[in-house]
Formats: C-alpha cells, sequence, structure tokens
C-alpha cells in the first residue's frame, strides 16, 4: 500500500477513521473532564443521524463502489449493519479504513496479543493474571475491549478511550514517514498504545515500518525531581501537526503539545533530510483552543478558514482595549510564529508577526499559488460568534479535494463567511440524494462546503479534521 501525504488540499485517496463505539456512551458527568469531554453525548443519535453520514460521504469521494446506489438499502435497514466492524453488511474498505479493523486484524498474532494484553495491563495497572482470560477472547471482543474498557457481558476492567473518535492525533503522515504522536492526557495514552502495536505490526504497514518517527523522553528529564517534571514532558498530538507543502511542516506548540516535543520532531525530520522547514506555531494554551487545527485549516491552496482574533484582522473590542490600557495582557497568552529551515546546508531561522502572514507566505511561496490569498472568518468574523463558532469546530475542516471540504451545520455565520468567499455551501443528506441521482458527483464538485449534522458531534470538541488521519493524499 502506497502512504504520502505532502499537502492538506490535495485529493484525499484514503485514510484511517474510528466510529463512534460504545465508549462514548460511558462518559458520564463525574469523569467528563478527566475524559477530555466537556459533556456527555447521545451516542446513539451521534451515530445514526450524525457520523453515519460522515462515512457515506467518505465513501463517495474515496471508495464509490462500496456506496453508489446502495444508499436507499442502506438508510432503510433495520440495522446499522454497514457501519458496523465484524458485522456481515460491514463495507469493509481499503480506503476508508476503520482502525478498530486494523487492530483486530493485528489481534490474530497470538505472540502480539500477548505482548498487547500485558502492555495494558501495565500502564492501566490492571492484574495480568485476571487479564489472561482475555486470551480466550474473539479477536473482535478483544478488540472492543481494549477500546471501551468493557466485555459485551458488561464487566468493566478499565476506562474508555471515547477520544479515539479523533484518529488525526494519534499519528500523522509527513511526507512518505509516519509520526506516531506522545498525548499529553492520561486518558488518551491507551490510544497511542494501540496505535503502536498497529503501525509496527500490521501487514498493510509493513513499508512504513522503517520509516515511522517517535517521539521520546528527554535524558534530563528523567534526572529531575517529579514536581518538575512537567515542565519539560515531551508531548505532542497530530492536531498540532499539519503538513502544508512538500517541504514544509507545521507543528503547533499548545495546550497538548510541548517546544520540547516540537524541537525534537524537527531534528529527527530535518536529519533524515524528510523536508526543509518546519514552521513553530505557539498558541495559547487554552482549552478553548486546544490544537493549531482547532483555531486554522486550509480549504484551497489560496484560502484559510481562521479564527481572526489570532489573526492579523483581530477583533477589537472594548473589554479588550481596557485591559491594554490596564496593561494586564500575558505574553504568554500572545502568538508567537518561528520559522526553521535549511538553505545551501545551512539551518536558518526567522519569525513571523502574524498567522496571516505566515499563511499567505505558505500559499505564495510553498505552493506557489498565483490567486490572491483569501481568508475566511469563524463566525463571518462578527462579535461573539468567531468565538462562539470556533468553540464548535467552525475553523476544523477536512479537504477532501481542493476547494471542497466537510464542516459542521451549526456554525451559520462561518458559512455565511464562506457563501461571500465564493463557496457552495450544502447539507450532506442533500448532497448525498444528488450523488445516487446523478445530479451531482463528488468528481465535478468544486468550491463547495459540506455540512454535516452536528449537535452531538460537536459536544466532544473536534471537527471532521480531528475525525481523519489521511495516509495517501495525491501529490500537490
Amino acid at each position: 500500500m502506497d502512504f504520502q501525504v505532502n499537502s492538506e488540499v490535495a485529493t484525499l485517496q484514503k485514510l484511517i477513521i474510528h466510529s463512534p463505539d460504545s465508549g462514548l456512551g460511558k462518559v458520564v458527568p463525574s469523569k467528563a473532564q478527566d475524559w477530555l469531554f466537556e459533556d456527555i453525548v447521545h451516542l446513539e443519535t451521534m451515530r445514526k443521524e450524525e457520523y453515519d453520514y460522515y462515512v457515506k460521504l467518505l465513501l463517495y469521494f474515496l471508495d464509490t463502489d462500496k456506496i453508489k446506489g446502495k444508499l436507499h438499502k442502506i438508510d432503510g435497514a433495520a440495522d446499522r449493519g454497514f457501519f458496523i466492524p465484524g458485522h456481515k453488511a460491514y463495507f469493509q474498505s481499503d480506503k476508508v479504513i476503520e482502525f478498530e479493523v486494523l487492530l483486530k486484524e493485528v489481534l490474530t498474532n497470538t505472540a502480539i496479543k500477548n505482548q498487547l494484553i500485558a502492555a495494558v495491563s501495565a500502564i492501566e495497572e490492571c492484574s495480568y493474571k485476571e487479564m489472561e482470560q482475555f486470551l480466550t477472547f474473539s479477536d473482535l471482543e478483544l478488540t472492543r475491549l481494549l477500546i471501551t474498557g468493557m466485555t459485551s457481558a458488561g464487566d468493566m476492567y478499565f476506562s474508555p478511550i471515547p477520544n479515539l473518535i479523533f484518529t488525526r492525533d494519534i499519528g500523522i503522515m509527513i511526507n512518505d514517514h509516519f509520526l506516531l504522536n506522545k498525548p499529553a492526557k492520561l486518558a488518551r495514552r491507551r490510544e497511542s498504545l494501540l496505535a503502536k502495536y498497529v503501525f509496527f505490526n500490521h501487514a498493510i504497514f509493513e513499508s512504513l515500518r522503517s520509516k515511522l518517527v517517535e517521539i521520546e523522553e528527554n535524558d534530563e528529564q528523567f534526572l529531575m525531581p517529579e514536581n518538575e517534571q512537567g515542565d519539560k514532558e515531551e508531548t505532542l498530538e497530530g492536531g498540532d501537526v499539519m503538513m502544508v507543502a512538500p517541504n514544509h511542516l507545521l507543528i503547533g506548540i499548545s495546550e497538548r503539545t510541548s517546544v520540547e516535543a516540537a524541537r525534537q520532531v524537527m531534528r529527527k525530520l530535518f536529519d533524515k533530510k524528510v523536508l526543509t522547514k518546519v514552521t513553530l506555531v505557539k498558541i495559547p494554551a487554552k482549552r478553548d483552543y486546544m490544537h493549531i487545527d482547532t483555531v486554522f485549516t486550509q480549504i484551497k491552496k489560496n484560502v484559510w478558514v481562521l479564527l481572526a482574533s489570532i489573526g492579523r484582522a483581530a477583533e477589537k473590542h472594548k473589554r479588550d482595549l481596557i485591559w491594554e490600557e490596564l496593561g494586564q495582557r500575558n505574553k504568554a497568552e500572545e502568538l508567537m510564529i518561528k520559522q526553521f529551515y535549511v538553505e545551501n546546508g545551512l539551518e536558518k531561522s526567522r519569525s513571523f508577526e502574524n498567522l496571516e502572514d505566515l499563511l499567505i507566505d505558505i500559499s505564495e511561496v510553498d505552493l506557489k499559488c498565483k490567486e490572491p490569498v483569501k481568508f475566511v472568518y469563524s463566525g463571518n468574523n462578527v462579535f461573539p460568534y468567531g468565538a462562539r463558532e470556533q468553540w464548535t469546530d467552525s475553523c476544523n475542516l477536512l479537504v477532501l479535494k481542493e476547494g471542497v471540504a466537510v464542516g459542521y451545520d451549526r456554525n451559520n455565520k462561518t458559512s455565511e463567511a464562506f457563501e461571500n468567499a465564493g463557496f457552495e455551501v450544502v447539507n450532506v443528506k442533500d448532497l448525498l440524494l444528488d450523488f445516487e441521482k446523478n445530479i451531482k458527483s463528488p468528481e465535478t464538485l468544486e468550491n463547495t462546503i459540506i455540512l454535516l449534522p452536528s449537535a452531538e458531534l460537536s459536544r466532544a470538541r473536534g471537527g471532521s479534521h480531528c475525525m481523519s488521519l489521511p495516509i495517501l493524499r495525491a501529490s500537490v
């Protein structure tokens, strides 16, 4: 299988997803924030009314034969078997790839199964003797247990990993190399472990094994007092990594990604000559920002959607001006951008004053774009909708092909901003029907923002960009 991603906007050809599993339905109010949720979700609505449409859309663009002409049958089925791995009706695509399927296939190897059970028992601090009974489980049952923490009989052994729906965070393709990420939060460490077992052991990734990049702890941290180790921790999540051009990687320094991890990744990629330019974008370490892909993503070579308050066109409100006058601005909350690049064998660096200057430079210099660079602002840059809609992922869009991207239907002002910028905004349900009736086709669609139902998905604090792990795009 081929693996290559050298942009955010070229035609998407293969990706890894994870459909909402029963672990999402186990999130309780008392644990919601520990498990990185702001609220509990209604699982069946999330699945049937929202995420299933995301899957159908992906199949139409990436693996049309799996769904073309079958929509009525799928939507009229008595159960959701088409969307459930292990079910006889499951779509089983080699282009829209379910993480659960990959893990199940890895567990067919008894030696790997033993190793993984031992590793999970260690990080979850469970009794290995008690977990030995898992060896008697079917591969499908064991896979679901490792993801949800619970057996089909209802016995709970450890917490679920409900954030696995956001597959972007477990790793990212950087040209023909793959970076295995290291999550910052305890709630996500089992995701990282399962991802390592999949990428190091699954047959489809055999050609990628020599090109896997891991994040290691630095030597100094081992010798530091425990109460000081957090300052030097090496953590990085995929929402903070964007492959924006064949030679250029963005890494966010955020609530979830440390400068130490970013520096380590940059050094490894430069040493391997994977690319020649890395830009570090430090955003405020705030929960409402989380990752750089929650505050900006690219839609076309010359079009970006972003939160205006971190760009050049920052909103100026009386409350902000008052605090500026009082001199109470915390410099740690400011945006900082530092670019490192190799030129004539020498490593150099420069800074950017603001995000928009960086994005213009990527479009014009890296992607050789001749058209004027456009910015679409969250909430149409109307107070208070910019911040309000950014919270529900107005800036977190997945590009299916250049100019065609997936967003959430609840961000009305941002949709207006896209329309003002010349995009057609369509509802996913209407578009799928048009595909079935041959009124429209993925091949001919241009400059279109496709809106997913999102009442429950948005509660999970991630958009379509977060819910995707592209492993193959056409070359930009």
